[in-house]
């Protein structure tokens, strides 16, 4: 879906196998199972290579794209749990992967969680991410830190209020994959209106971008997804700090 975007969705839910579906799937014994489901609206796989795409090395990609190990590594993990993969496709309608896993009773050991020194400042941030929870989430701890945060679900809003008020904010938090403008777009444009401005760029999709020519594109830092809350604002702390240096 990189060149022209879509839909990626993720279900999880719990499924029971019978002994008379068993025969639908490889390995697997009747019993409870948490089922992983990933759906695109991407071009689909053809029929002539969907039985190959398990294969180590298998990639219709071209030179410097993959190594074809992606979905082999995927396969050897879900095998080693006593799993399944499947996969259905049309092409030109996308492609859905289900994911088994035989589900376990047992109750998770507690998480201890390590204290630590907590970073923070009182500078001015713009927040910009297409998923509100996501935006929320960072502003929420963001703002716990001292910070005061404006966040934006939709680029295009976010460039216009840059553009309002250019020296309003200290640093911009932009995620990548957006629709209307990529956060490489709108990091471009912030940069246009004002030049230096601090950029945090966060990404899952490394593929359109990497560290290094966001780096060369003049981007402070590049944080890949998932974004874990305690990081993100030690970067936003370094990079604000690196700054002040600077001055």
């Amino acid at each position: 879906m990189r060149d022209k975007g879509g839909i990626l969705k993720l279900t999880l839910n719990n499924e029971y196998i019978g002994s008379n579906q068993i025969n639908q799937y490889t390995g697997l014994s009747p019993g409870h199972y948490l089922k992983l489901s990933v759906s695109d609206t991407g071009s689909g796989i053809p029929p002539d290579i969907i039985e190959k795409i398990f294969e180590p090395y298998y990639t219709i990609k071209g030179p410097g794209e993959g190594t074809g190990m992606g979905l082999a590594v995927v396969h050897g993990i879900v095998k080693k749990y006593q799993g399944d993969i499947i996969v259905e496709s049309q092409p030109g309608k996308g492609s859905i992967f289900h994911i088994l896993i035989p589900a376990i009773s047992a109750e998770p050991s507690p998480v201890i969680e390590q204290q630590s020194e907590i970073l923070g400042g009182n500078e001015r941030i713009l927040i910009v991410d297409d998923e509100k929870v996501m935006a929320d989430l960072m502003q929420q701890i963001l703002e716990k830190r001292g910070y005061k945060v404006t966040a934006r679900t939709s680029s295009i809003e976010a460039l216009e209020a840059f553009r309002n008020k250019p020296y309003e904010f200290d640093l911009v938090i932009t995620d990548m994959t957006m629709p209307n403008m990529t956060g490489k777009e709108l990091a471009r444009e912030l940069m246009s209106i004002r030049s230096g401005i601090p950029i945090i760029l966060c990404t899952g999709f490394s593929e359109q971008i990497d560290e290094n020519e966001a780096k060369w594109m003049g981007i402070n830092a590049f944080v890949m997804k998932p974004i874990h809350m305690h990081e993100i604002s030690n970067v936003v702390w370094e990079v604000l700090n690196k700054r002040k240096l600077s001055l």
